[in-house]
């Protein structure tokens, strides 16, 4: 009668034992469970956040240049089949070859000069293409920095933006000699295909002064409108 018992002892023993491990791999499986969960709650409302954040910043950029006052260019001053607006705190400067205008803009705060946005238009099929004047804008800073670029669609025509920083070597005019060197310089350049032809808009002057009016050139290449 004792073997029976032993083994009766043993079979609860065995049982026991399974109970313990199956608890502690539910309790494991559980646990893990909570911990994915978990991190799958915080990853969809890290995307969430990014999601609303960044429609918020692009919006406050094209506010700054929305509050630009803009006044409105005559057509005997525009070019290449297209209209435009300038902002109203510029002021234009002398008739100059080979430039449909030239807006002069205020200086920043401890420059030492204004800046000036060339508007040129060289006729239909002229002006070669967008790589080749980012090249020359380009070389006409010391050691032809890269350049930033940055490609958009502004009333249905297709507009390249570029930006150099460095030191400007001041030539007189297209395809021109230098005629002095100008460190901590900036140009933002823009080539709008227009319908009869490219239109080139190019910012230069104190980066200071160039960086403060940045909204005012986004808004004026904003105001391009088709004939």
């Amino acid at each position: 009668m004792v073997t029976p018992v032993l083994e009766l002892s043993e079979l609860n023993f065995r049982q026991c034992l399974l109970y313990l491990y199956d608890s502690r791999l539910k309790n494991t499986q559980q646990k893990g469970l909570f911990v994915m969960k978990r991190f799958m709650l915080l990853l969809i409302v890290a995307v969430a956040a990014f999601v609303l954040l960044l429609p918020g910043c692009k919006k406050n950029d094209s506010s700054q240049s929305s509050n630009v006052a803009l006044t409105k260019e005559a057509p005997e001053n525009t070019a290449a089949g297209v209209l435009w607006s300038y902002p109203s705190r510029w002021t234009k400067g002398a008739p100059r070859q080979m430039r449909v205008v030239t807006y002069v803009i205020p200086a920043a705060e401890g420059d030492a000069e204004p800046g000036e946005c060339a508007v040129s238009y060289f006729g239909s099929g002229a002006g070669g293409d967008a790589e080749m004047n980012i090249m020359r804008w380009s070389s006409q800073f010391e050691g032809s920095p890269s350049p930033v670029r940055k490609d958009d669609k502004i009333s249905g025509m297709n507009v390249v933006k570029v930006q150099i920083s460095g030191s400007y070597l001041a030539p007189a005019g297209p395809m021109m000699a230098a005629t002095g060197k100008k460190d901590n310089f900036r140009l933002h350049g823009v080539i709008v295909e227009a319908p009869e032809g490219k239109l080139f808009f190019k910012f230069t002057g104190p980066a200071k002064t160039v960086e403060g009016a940045g909204a005012e050139l986004d808004a004026l290449i904003g105001s391009l409108t088709k004939k």
